[in-house]
């Protein structure tokens, strides 16, 4: 059976490689820039590859990966930050990410990779008058999505077309942990570039770690 690998965009101190490990998956490298955090990541994570500053990273060249995850700076997104949004210096990093996505994808033909995963503040559902988030869903899909006729993102929706299978959902740490946290509200998109199965991942109950 194939090994499913993944890659870790913003890593931070290393949430996704360890929640990939969990489950089976291999986490084959991590893009950070903060000294902090790549120490404990290379205490717990040795066989794992630091690849650096994202902007210098050509996603056509670095080793390509089943599930690539990134939660992107919040700061311009935060609804205690300056909610000056995907527009923000350190939020629309963003869209490095779907860059690396995109060349990836373009150098292996569209195989790589087959699931993106991107974590961010609840209040990116509603900064820049709720457009970023229409812009988040448009930069996974490269198409036109609108504004609901609410005027407001559920917490939990499908995108489906010609693009990857994409679904959102709104998650609190309250309820996913024993004994319980504190409250801690996070958007969660899936993203699935090889197939329909976006909401068996992010929608299926299950017991969690």
């Amino acid at each position: 059976m194939e090994k499913i690998t993944l890659g870790s965009l913003f890593d931070g101190i290393g949430v996704f490689p360890l929640a990939a490990t969990l489950h089976g998956i291999t986490p084959l490298w991590a893009s950070e820039i903060e000294k902090a955090p790549i120490s404990i990541t290379r205490r717990h994570f040795p066989d794992m590859e630091h690849l650096g500053d994202i902007t210098k990273l050509d996603g056509g060249k670095i080793p390509a990966v089943h599930v690539l995850t990134f939660g992107s700076p919040c700061q311009n997104l935060s609804q205690i930050g300056n909610r000056t949004g995907l527009a923000g210096e350190k939020s629309s990093l963003f869209y490095q990410a779907i860059r690396i996505i995109k060349e990836m994808r373009d150098a292996t033909d569209g195989r790589f990779p087959v699931i993106a995963v991107w974590e961010n503040v609840m209040g990116s559902l509603s900064s820049s008058d709720r457009l970023d988030f229409a812009a988040v869903l448009q930069a996974f899909t490269d198409a036109d999505i609108p504004i609901p006729a609410s005027g407001g993102w559920a917490h939990a929706g499908m995108v489906r077309g010609r693009g990857p299978d994409l679904c959102w959902r709104l998650m609190d740490a309250q309820y996913w942990a024993s004994p319980r946290l504190a409250r801690r509200q996070r958007i969660f998109i899936v993203a699935d570039f090889g197939g329909r199965r976006a909401h068996e991942i992010l929608f299926k109950p299950r017991p969690m770690f």
